[in-house]
This record gives structure tokens, C-alpha cells and sequence, in this order.
């Protein structure tokens, strides 16, 4: 039996749109509670990898309730976060008004499947939990690396696949039982967070985002596993 909010191909997007317009509000609390907070560190650690100083310009995209994005404009860099969910927007945009020191922040809505900027825009090119939910992952990774400046880092980071296949099975138990039920507790919608383990079962992860960015010669390609690989993220260098 299939997930509510996933469709191959053209459909795509359409259902990934219903799911973040049915969660947004709780999108951060159920990120807190299903990864006991420890999101943050990893979001941190994609910032760090951006390598960022006063005066580059950064993206986020599919930046959602804006963590990301947050956290590159304070590390000085003129910031662009974009979604194509006015839901997760809007939250996000609530954030940045919190927040003192995101002038240099922008939010806007798009399309990560068609960038609304020239060539060779970025210093460095960041998406959280998004490269998986594309109707083509392959083209928005095309995308981030087309509007990178030459030397630009392209970091990804998203749920992974061990390689351990015993702790591969756990893990996948725990995304099939434990992440919906959390998602029924607190968001009252089981289906959501089940679409995780669906939308990553058609993805190839950290080993196949590796693999493009090799065939594509990115310059230093790295991979960094959390948990055994079941959070991973991906880094490479236009």
C-alpha cells in the first residue's frame, strides 16, 4: 500500500505541497521530538561546510521554516532561502521577523526544478531534507550546481541508507513505526511522517548524490555519515 502524500513523476509535486501544507506548523517541533534535537548539530555542521564570510552570497533551498538559511545569514553572507510551499514560508518569514541580526536574508517562493537565477550565482548552494522530495532529484542537483560560482560549495544534507544492511533494518523499522506515530501524537497525521521511508525508498541517498557529483567532476566530493549512515550529508565543490 502506497503513502498518501507520495506520487512518482508529475504528481510529485502537487503531493509533496499537501504534506507541508498540512504540517508546517509542527514541522519544527516534530523534527525536535523524531531526531531528540539533534537535527540542529547536522544543519550546523551544513553551514560550516558552506564556509561562508561577509560578502559571499548563499542559497537555501527548499529552506522550509528557514533553520538553514537563518544560519548562513548570520555567518554574513547575503542569503536567499526558497521554497515553493507558501505554508513553510510563512513560517520561516515569522522566524526572520524574531530574528535581529537577518537583514541580509530573503525568503522567496520557487521552484527548485527551475532557479530563477543565471548561471554562477552562489558562493554556496545548501538544501535540508529537499533533493529527496524533487520529481527529480538528479535535475535539482543540476540546478544547485548550475547557479554555484565556479569553487562553490554544494552541500546536501538528508535522511540516508546505512550500508550496514542489520542497522539498514532497524533503521527502517523505526522510519515505519516509531516516526508515524509520532507524527499521529503530535501532528495527528500518521501519513506524513510515513512518507519518509516511501520517499526514501525511491531515492538513492548519500552513495548515489556521491556518485552524480563524481560523474558531473565536482571537485572535492565527501561524504558525511551520521548514525551509521542513516543521516548523511553530501559535499562537493563546482
Amino acid at each position: 500500500m502506497g503513502n498518501l502524500f507520495y506520487a512518482p513523476g508529475d504528481d510529485r509535486a502537487a503531493k509533496v505541497g499537501d504534506l507541508f501544507a498540512s504540517i508546517a506548523r509542527r514541522y519544527d517541533l516534530l523534527n525536535d521530538l523524531q531526531s531528540f534535537g539533534v537535527h540542529r548539530l547536522w544543519k550546523r555542521r551544513v553551514v560550516e561546510l558552506a564556509r561562508l564570510k561577509n560578502g559571499d552570497r548563499a542559497l537555501d533551498l527548499c529552506c522550509g521554516t528557514g533553520d538553514i538559511a537563518l544560519a548562513l545569514a548570520k555567518h554574513g553572507a547575503e542569503t536567499i532561502g526558497l521554497d515553493f510551499s507558501p505554508n513553510m514560508l510563512e513560517v520561516a518569514r515569522a522566524r526572520q521577523i524574531s530574528t535581529a541580526k537577518s537583514q541580509n536574508l530573503k525568503f522567496i517562493q520557487g521552484d527548485a526544478m527551475s532557479l530563477p537565477f543565471p548561471d554562477n550565482s552562489f558562493d554556496a548552494v545548501t538544501v535540508g531534507y529537499g533533493l529527496r522530495n524533487l520529481s527529480s532529484w538528479e535535475h535539482g542537483l543540476a540546478e544547485m550546481v548550475r547557479v554555484a560560482k565556479p569553487g562553490g560549495r554544494i552541500v546536501v544534507l538528508d535522511f540516508g541508507k546505512p550500508a550496514n544492511g542489520l542497522w539498514r533494518k532497524i533503521y527502517f523499522a523505526h522510519l515505519r513505526c516509531s516516526v508515524p506515530l509520532i507524527g499521529l501524537l503530535f501532528c495527528g497525521n500518521a501519513q506524513a511522517y510515513a512518507y519518509i521511508l516511501e520517499s526514501l525508498k525511491h531515492y538513492p541517498a548519500q552513495q548515489g548524490v556521491r556518485e552524480k557529483m563524481r560523474e558531473w567532476k565536482l571537485a572535492n566530493t565527501a561524504v558525511i555519515n551520521f548514525f551509521g549512515g542513516a543521516m548523511a550529508i553530501n559535499f562537493g565543490q563546482k
